[in-house]
């Protein structure tokens, strides 16, 4: 259900102005030799920003998973203390 929203994320992520400057450089690059046509570059851009927005999502899942993991040691030990007691 949330497989669009990280890519969104990613795509709205950069200002208008830094998407215009990746688009800007490919042409510039284009027009100074690269044998990749404009559109092809974007494509590869918009590529790599959807698997950033996907690896940005699996981090965030696991930090919380290690969050929640680390919350419960610590509710076990007060346990073990009480235990001990």
């Amino acid at each position: 259900s949330t497989a669009n929203a990280p890519e969104d994320d990613a795509l709205n992520r950069y200002s208008r102005t830094e998407r215009t400057t990746f688009s800007r450089y490919s042409r510039d690059a284009n027009s100074s030799g690269s044998s990749l046509p404009s559109n092809t570059l974007e494509k590869r851009i918009e590529e790599l920003e959807r698997e950033l927005a996907k690896e940005r999502q699996e981090n965030a899942r696991l930090m919380k998973m290690a969050q929640d993991k680390e919350e419960l040691i610590g509710k076990l030990k007060e346990e073990i203390d009480l235990l001990n007691r």
